[in-house]
Protein backbone atom coordinates (compact mmCIF):
# COMPACT_ATOMS: atom_id res chain seq x y z
CA UNK A 1 0.00 0.00 0.00
CA UNK A 2 1.11 3.49 -1.01
CA UNK A 3 2.21 5.17 2.47
CA UNK A 4 1.73 9.32 2.94
CA UNK A 5 4.18 11.13 4.57
CA UNK A 6 2.88 14.68 6.02
CA UNK A 7 5.29 18.06 6.53
CA UNK A 8 5.55 16.84 9.76
CA UNK A 9 6.64 13.17 8.58
CA UNK A 10 9.31 15.00 6.36
CA UNK A 11 10.66 17.16 8.91
CA UNK A 12 11.16 14.42 11.25
CA UNK A 13 13.02 12.10 8.85
CA UNK A 14 15.32 13.95 6.13
CA UNK A 15 18.05 16.38 7.55
CA UNK A 16 20.28 18.24 5.76
CA UNK A 17 22.90 15.30 5.42
CA UNK A 18 20.56 13.11 4.00
CA UNK A 19 19.24 15.41 1.49
CA UNK A 20 23.22 16.50 0.27
CA UNK A 21 23.96 12.99 -0.19
CA UNK A 22 20.60 12.07 -2.31
CA UNK A 23 20.75 15.00 -4.34
CA UNK A 24 24.27 14.60 -4.88
CA UNK A 25 24.20 11.40 -6.01
CA UNK A 26 21.04 12.20 -8.35
CA UNK A 27 23.58 14.28 -10.10
CA UNK A 28 25.86 11.30 -10.30
CA UNK A 29 23.03 9.44 -12.43
CA UNK A 30 22.31 12.52 -14.05
CA UNK A 31 26.05 12.43 -15.75
CA UNK A 32 25.76 8.66 -16.28
CA UNK A 33 22.78 9.60 -18.60
CA UNK A 34 20.42 6.61 -15.87
CA UNK A 35 17.59 10.28 -15.43
CA UNK A 36 15.16 11.40 -17.86
CA UNK A 37 13.60 14.81 -16.84
CA UNK A 38 10.35 16.69 -17.96
CA UNK A 39 10.86 20.43 -17.39
CA UNK A 40 8.42 22.54 -14.91
CA UNK A 41 4.96 23.49 -16.62
CA UNK A 42 2.83 26.45 -14.93
CA UNK A 43 -1.04 26.37 -15.27
CA UNK A 44 -3.45 29.55 -14.61
CA UNK A 45 -5.51 29.29 -11.06
CA UNK A 46 -7.41 32.34 -9.47
CA UNK A 47 -5.15 34.27 -8.85
CA UNK A 48 -2.23 31.72 -8.49
CA UNK A 49 0.02 28.99 -10.38
CA UNK A 50 -0.67 25.04 -10.71
CA UNK A 51 3.10 23.57 -11.82
CA UNK A 52 4.30 20.19 -12.52
CA UNK A 53 7.14 18.59 -12.61
CA UNK A 54 8.71 14.79 -13.19
CA UNK A 55 11.50 12.56 -13.69
CA UNK A 56 11.98 8.92 -13.72
CA UNK A 57 15.55 7.77 -12.66
CA UNK A 58 15.56 3.83 -13.42
CA UNK A 59 18.95 3.91 -11.64
CA UNK A 60 17.29 4.32 -8.53
CA UNK A 61 14.26 2.37 -9.30
CA UNK A 62 11.68 5.15 -8.89
CA UNK A 63 9.85 8.14 -11.08
CA UNK A 64 7.42 10.72 -10.05
CA UNK A 65 6.36 13.85 -10.19
CA UNK A 66 5.74 17.17 -8.08
CA UNK A 67 2.83 19.12 -8.23
CA UNK A 68 1.68 22.45 -6.65
CA UNK A 69 -0.43 25.16 -6.40
CA UNK A 70 0.94 28.72 -5.64
CA UNK A 71 -1.12 31.88 -4.95
CA UNK A 72 0.22 34.59 -2.99
CA UNK A 73 -1.19 33.95 0.51
CA UNK A 74 1.11 30.38 -0.05
CA UNK A 75 1.77 27.10 -1.92
CA UNK A 76 0.84 23.54 -1.07
CA UNK A 77 3.54 20.69 -2.25
CA UNK A 78 3.18 16.75 -2.90
CA UNK A 79 5.15 14.53 -4.67
CA UNK A 80 3.65 11.55 -5.87
CA UNK A 81 6.33 8.38 -5.86
CA UNK A 82 6.08 5.90 -8.25
CA UNK A 83 8.11 2.39 -8.85
CA UNK A 84 9.90 2.32 -11.70
CA UNK A 85 9.95 -1.34 -12.55
CA UNK A 86 5.88 -2.34 -11.92
CA UNK A 87 2.39 -0.49 -11.79
CA UNK A 88 2.76 0.87 -8.25
CA UNK A 89 2.16 3.99 -6.22
CA UNK A 90 5.02 3.96 -3.44
CA UNK A 91 4.29 6.73 -1.41
CA UNK A 92 2.91 10.07 -1.76
CA UNK A 93 4.89 12.92 -0.09
CA UNK A 94 3.75 16.44 0.98
CA UNK A 95 7.04 18.52 0.08
CA UNK A 96 6.76 22.05 1.25
CA UNK A 97 10.19 21.21 3.66
CA UNK A 98 11.78 18.42 0.96
CA UNK A 99 11.56 21.29 -0.96
CA UNK A 100 13.32 23.84 0.82
CA UNK A 101 15.79 20.66 1.40
CA UNK A 102 16.51 19.78 -1.82
CA UNK A 103 17.02 23.14 -3.34
CA UNK A 104 19.43 23.80 -0.32
CA UNK A 105 21.46 20.90 -0.85
CA UNK A 106 22.04 21.49 -4.78
CA UNK A 107 23.55 24.72 -3.66
CA UNK A 108 25.72 22.74 -1.31
CA UNK A 109 26.66 20.24 -4.11
CA UNK A 110 27.69 22.93 -6.10
CA UNK A 111 29.98 24.84 -3.46
CA UNK A 112 31.64 21.13 -2.71
CA UNK A 113 32.83 20.96 -6.24
CA UNK A 114 32.93 24.57 -7.18
CA UNK A 115 33.91 26.88 -4.14
CA UNK A 116 37.59 27.92 -4.02
CA UNK A 117 39.70 25.43 -2.07
CA UNK A 118 39.61 26.62 1.44
CA UNK A 119 36.08 28.90 1.54
CA UNK A 120 35.30 29.68 4.97
CA UNK A 121 32.32 32.25 4.87
CA UNK A 122 29.13 32.45 2.98
CA UNK A 123 26.64 35.28 2.12
CA UNK A 124 23.23 34.83 1.78
CA UNK A 125 20.67 37.45 0.29
CA UNK A 126 17.25 36.97 1.32
CA UNK A 127 16.23 35.89 4.94
CA UNK A 128 13.17 33.00 4.23
CA UNK A 129 12.97 29.76 4.46
CA UNK A 130 14.28 28.45 1.53
CA UNK A 131 17.19 30.65 2.81
CA UNK A 132 17.44 28.51 6.06
CA UNK A 133 17.67 25.52 4.31
CA UNK A 134 20.37 26.91 2.21
CA UNK A 135 22.88 27.70 4.94
CA UNK A 136 22.32 24.02 7.04
CA UNK A 137 22.74 22.16 3.78
CA UNK A 138 25.85 24.55 2.34
CA UNK A 139 27.23 24.10 6.17
CA UNK A 140 26.43 20.41 5.97
CA UNK A 141 28.61 20.23 2.41
CA UNK A 142 31.24 22.50 3.35
CA UNK A 143 32.88 21.97 7.32
CA UNK A 144 34.99 24.96 6.43
CA UNK A 145 32.60 28.01 6.88
CA UNK A 146 33.34 29.49 9.50
CA UNK A 147 31.37 32.57 8.97
CA UNK A 148 27.59 33.25 7.89
CA UNK A 149 26.40 36.99 6.57
CA UNK A 150 22.88 37.29 5.86
CA UNK A 151 20.93 40.51 4.48
CA UNK A 152 17.23 41.19 3.65
CA UNK A 153 15.47 44.17 3.34
CA UNK A 154 13.54 44.09 6.54
CA UNK A 155 14.95 44.51 9.34
CA UNK A 156 13.31 42.46 11.96
CA UNK A 157 13.25 39.33 9.53
CA UNK A 158 16.82 39.72 8.74
CA UNK A 159 17.58 39.73 12.75
CA UNK A 160 15.49 36.69 13.39
CA UNK A 161 16.69 34.79 10.44
CA UNK A 162 20.08 35.81 12.18
CA UNK A 163 19.35 34.34 15.36
CA UNK A 164 17.57 31.23 13.96
CA UNK A 165 21.34 30.01 11.79
CA UNK A 166 23.92 31.66 13.34
CA UNK A 167 24.24 34.34 11.12
CA UNK A 168 25.58 37.93 11.18
CA UNK A 169 23.32 41.10 9.73
CA UNK A 170 25.05 42.49 6.97
CA UNK A 171 24.19 46.24 6.71
CA UNK A 172 24.05 45.94 2.95
CA UNK A 173 23.95 43.68 -0.37
CA UNK A 174 27.54 44.61 -0.92
CA UNK A 175 28.42 43.29 2.85
CA UNK A 176 26.95 39.90 2.08
CA UNK A 177 28.26 39.72 -1.71
CA UNK A 178 32.00 39.79 -0.18
CA UNK A 179 31.81 36.20 0.98
CA UNK A 180 33.84 33.25 -0.45
CA UNK A 181 30.44 31.76 -1.38
CA UNK A 182 27.09 33.89 -2.21
CA UNK A 183 24.11 32.88 -2.28
CA UNK A 184 20.81 34.77 -3.63
CA UNK A 185 17.31 33.35 -2.85
CA UNK A 186 14.67 36.17 -3.16
CA UNK A 187 11.47 37.34 -4.67
CA UNK A 188 12.98 40.06 -6.18
CA UNK A 189 12.26 40.70 -9.66
CA UNK A 190 15.23 42.94 -10.61
CA UNK A 191 18.57 42.43 -9.70
CA UNK A 192 19.71 41.91 -5.63
CA UNK A 193 23.53 41.12 -6.40
CA UNK A 194 26.21 43.37 -8.67
CA UNK A 195 28.91 41.69 -10.25
CA UNK A 196 31.39 44.93 -9.08
CA UNK A 197 31.03 43.68 -5.56
CA UNK A 198 31.81 40.66 -5.57
CA UNK A 199 35.84 39.46 -4.73
CA UNK A 200 37.75 37.67 -6.83
CA UNK A 201 37.06 33.84 -6.14
CA UNK A 202 33.71 33.82 -5.12
CA UNK A 203 31.03 31.03 -6.04
CA UNK A 204 27.57 32.60 -6.52
CA UNK A 205 24.56 30.31 -6.19
CA UNK A 206 21.37 32.16 -7.59
CA UNK A 207 18.87 29.94 -6.26
CA UNK A 208 15.31 32.62 -6.59
CA UNK A 209 14.51 33.53 -10.17
CA UNK A 210 12.86 30.84 -11.93
CA UNK A 211 10.35 33.02 -14.21
CA UNK A 212 11.14 34.71 -16.53
CA UNK A 213 11.49 38.75 -16.31
CA UNK A 214 12.58 38.54 -13.05
CA UNK A 215 16.18 38.14 -12.67
CA UNK A 216 18.48 38.42 -9.32
CA UNK A 217 21.81 38.67 -10.78
CA UNK A 218 22.90 41.47 -12.94
CA UNK A 219 25.25 41.12 -16.15
CA UNK A 220 28.13 42.32 -14.82
CA UNK A 221 28.21 38.85 -12.78
CA UNK A 222 28.13 36.82 -15.80
CA UNK A 223 30.55 38.83 -17.46
CA UNK A 224 32.91 38.73 -14.58
CA UNK A 225 32.37 34.81 -14.15
CA UNK A 226 35.18 32.20 -15.77
CA UNK A 227 32.74 29.55 -15.19
CA UNK A 228 29.01 29.29 -15.81
CA UNK A 229 26.29 26.05 -15.00
CA UNK A 230 23.02 25.72 -14.49
CA UNK A 231 20.79 22.81 -13.23
CA UNK A 232 19.41 21.62 -16.32
CA UNK A 233 19.54 23.88 -19.54
CA UNK A 234 16.57 23.00 -21.35
CA UNK A 235 14.25 24.05 -18.21
CA UNK A 236 16.81 27.47 -17.85
CA UNK A 237 16.11 28.26 -21.83
CA UNK A 238 12.51 28.83 -20.45
CA UNK A 239 12.10 30.58 -17.17
CA UNK A 240 15.96 31.62 -16.18
CA UNK A 241 15.93 35.00 -17.24
CA UNK A 242 19.78 35.61 -15.23
CA UNK A 243 20.79 33.60 -18.31
CA UNK A 244 18.39 34.52 -20.97
CA UNK A 245 18.63 38.12 -20.59
CA UNK A 246 22.50 38.53 -20.82
CA UNK A 247 23.03 35.86 -23.58
CA UNK A 248 20.77 37.77 -25.75
CA UNK A 249 22.56 40.97 -25.13
CA UNK A 250 25.52 39.37 -26.19
CA UNK A 251 27.13 39.23 -22.13
CA UNK A 252 26.75 35.46 -22.49
CA UNK A 253 26.34 32.19 -24.78
CA UNK A 254 24.65 29.44 -24.61
CA UNK A 255 27.73 27.59 -25.61
CA UNK A 256 29.44 28.81 -22.24
CA UNK A 257 26.65 27.17 -20.11
CA UNK A 258 27.35 23.90 -18.90
CA UNK A 259 25.25 21.52 -16.24
CA UNK A 260 26.47 20.91 -12.64
CA UNK A 261 26.06 17.45 -13.04
CA UNK A 262 28.66 17.56 -15.74
CA UNK A 263 30.97 18.89 -13.35
CA UNK A 264 29.94 15.98 -10.62
CA UNK A 265 30.30 13.74 -13.01
CA UNK A 266 34.12 14.13 -13.70
CA UNK A 267 33.27 15.16 -18.02
CA UNK A 268 34.33 19.02 -17.24
CA UNK A 269 36.02 21.05 -14.51
CA UNK A 270 34.30 24.03 -13.37
CA UNK A 271 36.68 26.27 -11.45
CA UNK A 272 40.22 26.28 -13.31
CA UNK A 273 41.54 28.82 -10.81
CA UNK A 274 41.05 30.00 -7.08
CA UNK A 275 40.37 33.36 -8.30
CA UNK A 276 38.01 32.64 -10.74
CA UNK A 277 33.98 33.57 -10.17
CA UNK A 278 31.95 30.68 -10.65
CA UNK A 279 28.14 30.59 -11.00
CA UNK A 280 25.41 28.25 -10.41
CA UNK A 281 22.09 29.11 -11.90
CA UNK A 282 19.60 27.18 -9.90
CA UNK A 283 16.02 26.25 -11.00
CA UNK A 284 15.44 23.33 -9.21
CA UNK A 285 14.71 19.65 -11.17
CA UNK A 286 11.93 17.15 -10.34
CA UNK A 287 14.65 14.89 -10.52
CA UNK A 288 15.69 15.89 -6.70
CA UNK A 289 12.21 15.66 -5.64
CA UNK A 290 12.41 12.51 -6.75
CA UNK A 291 15.72 11.21 -5.37
CA UNK A 292 14.97 13.64 -1.82
CA UNK A 293 11.37 11.65 -1.88
CA UNK A 294 12.90 8.03 -2.02
CA UNK A 295 15.64 9.00 0.48
CA UNK A 296 12.61 10.10 2.95
CA UNK A 297 10.29 6.73 1.96
CA UNK A 298 13.50 4.89 3.40
CA UNK A 299 13.64 6.27 6.21
CA UNK A 300 10.25 6.64 7.40
CA UNK A 301 9.99 2.85 7.00
CA UNK A 302 13.20 2.13 8.61
CA UNK A 303 11.56 4.15 11.83
CA UNK A 304 8.14 3.27 11.39
CA UNK A 305 6.89 6.73 10.21
CA UNK A 306 3.79 7.82 7.75
CA UNK A 307 0.41 6.45 7.22
CA UNK A 308 -0.35 3.83 4.78
CA UNK A 309 -3.12 4.49 2.50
Amino acid sequence: MPLYLSEDDVRSLLTPVDAVAAVEASFERMARGAVEIAPRRRLRLDEGRLADMAASDLELGYAGAKVYAGFAAGASFVVALFDAARPELVAIVEADELGRLRTGAASAVAAKYLARSGATSLGVIGCGGQAETQVACIRAALPSIERVVAYCRTERSLRAFCERVGADAAESHRDAAQQDVVVTVTTSRDPVLRGDWLRDGTLVCACGANVTGARELDNVVLERAAFVCCDLKEQARLESSDLIEPIELGALDWLEVHELHEVVGGDVQGRQSDDDVVVFKSNGLAAWDIAAAARTVDLARERGVGTAL
